[in-house]
């Protein structure tokens, strides 16, 4: 008899009276929700390590992104309205909360995988349509897909979707079970369009703070403004502005772009550096010698040719008064042993106003940009990521 047929009770070769006792130890009653789960083990410094769930702003996006990171975007079911939709983002809230916590979910059927938190976050964020069924006044005019770029070969297993959830920690056990259980909680309102998963490096193997590389090797992420800073909350947060459902919360734009690693592995460094703008070991300007030194685009060389060719990535993608537009907060992804190369970068851009912000350096890098030539968009959407929520409440509560 298989291992399963035995577990699940089947008859061939059991008495009743073994049937019996098999079936009343594989499926008897579950633990209660707050029955305590001891842990074999005390968990690691990484492991135990959590990041508070309540406050004026989500959690997950002013810190130091995890070194794993599952989006999960949704569709909403057809009968999916506004009461439907309160009691999901209250199921979500009251999951998250536990399990950021290092504590079980409300149903968890495997309580031991939630006593390692690992800085896990959960981060929700908004569609068009799901602001639509609830109220399409309350609808900010930029919350709707990007503008068409001539370097986009967009794919809709990438695009759009109704809910995002963000689930990042250090571990990625830990973001499966979460996972898992959050989509439990939503499966009854939504179904799953697409899901992204992507790494940065591991936790404890750079310094912290670190800039992380992305698979061309470069670091990606330098021009970032600092947390907690007055430059931060200028370009993140939405706190005065309409709709007011939005105050305390931000935009987050996700792009997939997929990277040709094989043509890439073509180029020599010198050219590869050129492309980017930087220096690959330290990630200063050609220009400069430090990785936060400003580029500058005026400097010329002995040959009188610029130094950072104008058309170069860091060029490009500079702000006109060399300020901090957006905040970047990427991830790789690789898939080649699945599908040939496949391989690249789930670029995530937080900023209060993405047509004003995001907009116009994307425009910028699509007109002209050397990494152009390795690189190519295959996937957007854009969300509304409400404020975070005291507790007792529940994120999504000044929206519906």
């Amino acid at each position: 008899m298989s291992r399963r047929r035995l577990l699940l009770g089947g008859a061939a070769g059991l008495g009743a009276a073994g049937l019996g006792a098999v079936g009343g130890y594989a499926l008897g009653p579950a633990p209660a929700p707050d029955a305590p789960v001891t842990p074999l083990e005390t968990p690691s410094e990484v492991g135990s390590l959590t990041i508070p769930f309540h406050g004026r702003h989500q959690a997950g996006i002013e810190l130091e992104p995890q070194a794993h990171s599952s989006m999960i975007a949704f569709d909403l079911t057809p009968s999916a309205d506004r009461d439907g939709i309160r009691r999901m983002l209250r199921l979500i809230t009251s999951d998250a909360e536990r399990l950021t916590a290092g504590r079980p979910a409300l149903a968890d059927t495997e309580p031991e995988l939630a006593l390692t938190p690992a800085r896990l976050t959960v981060t929700v964020a908004f569609g068009p349509d799901l602001v639509d069924r609830v109220d399409p006044v309350q609808r900010p005019d930029w919350l709707a897909p990007l503008p068409a770029f001539t370097i986009d070969q967009l794919e809709p297993r990438w695009s759009g979707g109704d809910l995002l959830l963000e689930v990042a920690a250090d571990d990625p056990i830990t973001i499966a079970h979460a996972s898992r259980m959050l989509v439990k909680d939503i499966r009854r309102y939504a179904a799953v369009r697409w899901r992204q998963d992507g790494f940065r490096h591991a936790a404890g193997s750079v310094p912290h703070g670190s800039t992380q590389r992305n698979l061309f090797g470069q670091l990606d992420g330098t021009a970032n403004p600092a947390f907690a800073s007055e430059s931060f909350a200028r370009v993140v947060w939405r706190e005065t502005s309409s709709p007011a459902w939005l105050r305390g919360g931000t935009s987050y734009v996700i792009r997939r772009i997929a990277m040709n690693l094989d043509t890439w592995d073509e180029l020599d460094r010198g050219s590869r550096e050129q492309a980017v703008g930087r220096r690959l070991d330290t990630g200063a300007p050609l220009s400069g010698v430090s990785e936060f030194d400003a580029p500058d685009l005026a400097a010329r060389a002995s040959n009188g040719l610029p130094v950072i060719s104008p058309i170069a990535h860091v060029a490009r993608a500079r702000s006109g008064d060399g300020a901090p537009q957006i905040f970047r907060r990427g991830y790789n992804y690789d898939l080649t042993a699945q599908q040939g190369t496949d391989a690249g970068l789930i670029f995530g851009s937080l900023q209060a106003d993405p047509v004003r912000q995001f907009v116009p350096i994307q425009q910028r890098l699509a007109d002209v940009d050397l990494l152009n030539i390795w690189t190519t968009p295959i996937g957007s959407a854009v969300f509304a990521v409400p404020p975070g929520c005291a507790p007792g409440g529940y994120l999504g509560e000044t929206l519906v």
